[in-house]
């Protein structure tokens, strides 16, 4: 076999193809500096004064050039961030190099090695051929995907070199487009090590023959990242609304705070949803368990953040950090300085003040601490809570501003949440309680407002009820369904009754006044039948062109607005219709009354359309019912269709769920389904056995419904059905044994039984419907 070579025609259209790549990248570095210029023109144009005062924060250019004297003039020395570096260029890999890399990514995407051992010796190879090259490798748009890929099947000892081979260069890296990936990727999978080796479990590698070992190696991973800490520390400030450094800078607070880091609100935070995401098969099993909980941090992690928070702050003023609670980039990042603020230094900062109001001699000198001390909260809203009161106040003003900006809601959705006690009742009671039922109809400001109907108490949130009531027919308008999902499941968790009464009333009211409308408008069922009935013409009548064009236009466009906008009301619209099933009472009873009066065909659509639907019907056979036909009813409608809901993604669970019911219900109410339906289920499902197994979805119906058994062993099925059902009609149907049976019949004739067919006038010696009477026996 002759070696894979490439002919003259590919290694042309490879030369090619990487001068195009090139291009592309020049050219999208222009556009993004020509567009940033166009965009800092018209807003001087249009506010010079806020301009000018703003200038201080405004976030750098993408081409890398900084005016180190941008913020000299600053008058008291605090505005803005330290961004005196140059970014470093590390030089570009040669041609045979980067053959030899792409090679090695493709081959690592694959992972497809005969064992594991021959897999880490590719491994060793690999960081041989990159030792000295590890700069360019990261900064490169080709290859900087093989290093993420090497770092998540990296040991502890690789990523330690890998930290060694980035230290002194972090500012830059971190920055850059490409390179800033790997240093993220380098945190997160680094992070589980040092908790490994603060419980003493961690066990380092065997040293590969022919490698030295560097003092970063010998090193703890714990001050590795106080290094790059430390590196770091002259730029947090520019760091925090950088596109690219900022996600570098929340996943290392994130890692410093010991946070999960498989939480789904921790990585909606790291990364972007147009973030690529890079694996490797099999990955998955060098995972760490410690990502997905809650780690153990040193103390010394504790002081970095504190650190942290006071440089950042240190060196903004309000103007900046309200630039910056407006800026898209900076305030995630913002949002997770003020979270790990109050929630890991808050208590600590009330405790101290307890004890400086108990000491009166030492006032003057605690006054002077307390007012050196810079917090981001205090920067934020000073003087709160009493400066709510005061709407020409900063901290009122500040918060006005924030209710309505779509981003600068998310960080007082954060403040409200996680503020204390004293500063979140001055919110409520001076800005958000006058006014929550207006707050509420906002499309924008309707988020920070339900952040505070989830705190307040029974009182409070009776009145904002109250006020509530008359705008529900405007929250139906305008689909503020999470709104009235709030209100509800507040109310339910508070006890309160006559709250959850009202509010039913109300939303019945704004749907015509009958429970049946309810989970056809809420779910949309009869929008889809409405545009189901208006058929397209047929081609002999209109002609074949014209008939193209309608179909066109009748077929919806890929994400276009207005199908993102059903999207958003058929999730908010089922989340409610599921959390009125989950609450007893009259709730409950509206939304199952309204199941059981839906068309087969409406059911079907709920079933299989999407998860959030069918959810609900998974949800409605697992709740006790209020009437005793109500899972019934709704299993016998969806009977006709269970070949297509085995094959749907969204129906197999509804299915899948059945099964799991019991035949009896234990309870009076209890969600039970008949065994006759099982065994209807079932039959159908073998009479489609082929089909079902072509799929992954029919095979994973067919294997819980168990239909092996059902086709060779009927009687050890039916016994398996029953095992779901209350222990008490199990044993009543159970078939008897025969020695069972004997010990009955033995125990009934000792206590006088004489049997079903007895007939006492035809035995001996019985006289007429008196007892035995024994004969005299004559001598």
């Amino acid at each position: 076999m002759g070696k894979n070579r490439k002919s003259k025609r590919q290694l042309v259209r490879d030369e090619k193809r990487a001068k195009k790549r090139e291009r592309e990248i020049e050219h999208e570095e222009e556009r993004d500096i020509k567009k940033q210029r166009r965009e800092e023109a018209q807003q001087e144009a249009l506010n010079p004064a806020a301009a000018v005062a703003a200038a201080d924060y405004i976030p750098p250019p993408l081409d890398g050039t900084y005016d180190e004297n941008a913020f000299s003039s600053a008058p008291d020395g605090r505005r803005g961030p330290n961004t005196n570096f140059e970014r470093e260029f590390f030089g570009m890999l040669a041609e045979q190099e980067q053959e030899y890399f792409r090679h090695a990514d493709e081959l690592l995407e694959l992972n497809d090695f005969p064992s594991t051992e021959e897999r880490d010796i590719f491994l060793q190879n690999v960081y041989k051929e990159m030792r000295g090259k590890e700069l360019k490798l990261a900064s490169s748009q080709s290859c900087s995907r093989l290093m993420e890929r090497l770092i998540l099947l990296s040991n502890t000892r690789q990523k330690k070199s890998l930290f060694d081979a980035f230290g002194g260069h972090f500012i830059s890296l971190v920055t850059h487009r490409f390179a800033s990936h790997c240093c993220e990727k380098l945190f997160l999978q680094s992070a589980p090590v040092v908790t490994q080796e603060l419980s003493g479990e961690y066990e380092q590698e065997p040293l590969p023959e022919g490698e030295e070992e560097t003092e970063a190696m010998k090193s703890s991973m714990e001050d590795l990242f106080l290094l790059t800490l430390d590196e770091l520390e002259e730029h947090l400030g520019f760091l925090l609304s950088d596109r690219y450094g900022s996600h570098a800078m929340r996943a290392l607070l994130v890692i410093l705070s010991g946070r999960s880091l498989d939480q789904a609100g921790t990585k909606s935070l790291l990364q972007s949803r147009k973030k690529e995401y890079i694996t490797v098969e099999g990955a998955a099993a060098n995972a760490s368990e410690l990502s997905s909980q809650i780690r153990a941090v040193p103390s010394s992690f504790t002081m970095a953040i504190k650190k942290i928070i006071d440089d950042s702050t240190a060196t903004m003023d309000a103007t900046a950090l309200r630039v910056l609670a407006k800026h898209p980039t900076g305030n995630p990042t913002l949002q997770l300085l003020l979270e790990l603020e109050l929630t890991m230094f808050g208590k600590n900062k009330e405790k101290k003040e307890k004890k400086q109001k108990k000491d009166d001699d030492e006032t003057e000198t605690k006054k002077e601490e307390t007012q050196s001390e810079i917090t981001l909260l205090g920067l934020l809203v000073p003087d709160a809570p009493a400066a709510f009161a005061d709407n020409t106040s900063q901290a009122a003003e500040f918060v006005n501003s924030m209710i309505y900006d779509p981003i600068g809601s998310r960080l007082l959705e954060t403040l409200i949440t996680h503020c204390p006690g004293k500063i979140f009742k001055g919110l409520q009671q001076h800005i958000f309680g006058p006014r929550i039922q207006s707050l509420l109809r906002n499309d924008i400001a309707c988020y920070p407002a339900i952040k505070v109907l989830n705190r307040l108490s029974r009182e409070d949130l009776a009145d904002a009820v109250e006020k509530s009531l008359p705008e529900m027919a405007s929250f139906v308008d305008k689909g503020r369904f999470n709104v009235i999902k709030t209100l509800f499941e507040r109310c339910n968790i508070r006890n309160g009754t006559d709250e959850i009464n009202s509010l039913l009333k109300a939303l019945t009211s704004a749907y015509g006044n009958d429970w049946k409308n309810l989970v056809p408008k809420l779910c949309m069922l009869d929008e889809e039948a409405s545009e189901e009935e208006q058929k397209p013409e047929s081609t002999e009548e209109v002609g074949e062109e014209v008939a193209e064009e309608k179909k066109e236009k009748q077929q919806p466009k890929f994400q276009t607005q207005e199908a993102k906008n059903k999207a958003f009301l058929l999730n908010h619209g089922s989340q409610l219709v599921a959390a009125l099933l989950a609450i007893s009472g009259q709730p409950s009873k509206a939304i199952q009354s309204s199941l059981a009066a839906l068309k087969p065909a409406q059911v079907m659509k709920m079933a299989t359309t999407s998860h959030n639907t069918s959810s609900i019907l998974v949800k409605a056979l697992q709740t006790p019912a209020t009437t005793p036909t109500f899972h019934k009813v709704l299993v016998s409608s969806l009977l006709p269709h269970v070949y297509e809901l085995a094959t749907s993604q969204h129906g197999s669970a509804i299915l899948n769920t059945i099964i799991t019911l019991p035949s009896k219900p234990a309870e009076p109410n209890a969600p039970a389904v008949p065994f006759h339906m099982k065994e209807n289920i079932i039959s159908q499902l073998a009479q489609y056995e082929r089909d079902l197994r072509e799929t992954w979805l029919g095979r994973n119906v067919w294997r819980t419904w168990k239909g092996d058994m059902w086709s060779h062993r009927r009687h050890d099925w039916v016994r398996w059905a029953k095992e779901a059902d209350p222990e008490t009609a199990r044993v009543a149907a159970a078939p008897k044994k025969r020695e069972d049976k004997e010990k009955e019949e033995a125990e009934k004739k000792t206590k006088g039984y004489l049997g079903k067919n007895f007939d006492p006038k035809k035995a001996k010696g019985f006289v007429g419907n008196k007892k035995f009477e024994k004969k005299e026996v004559s001598a």
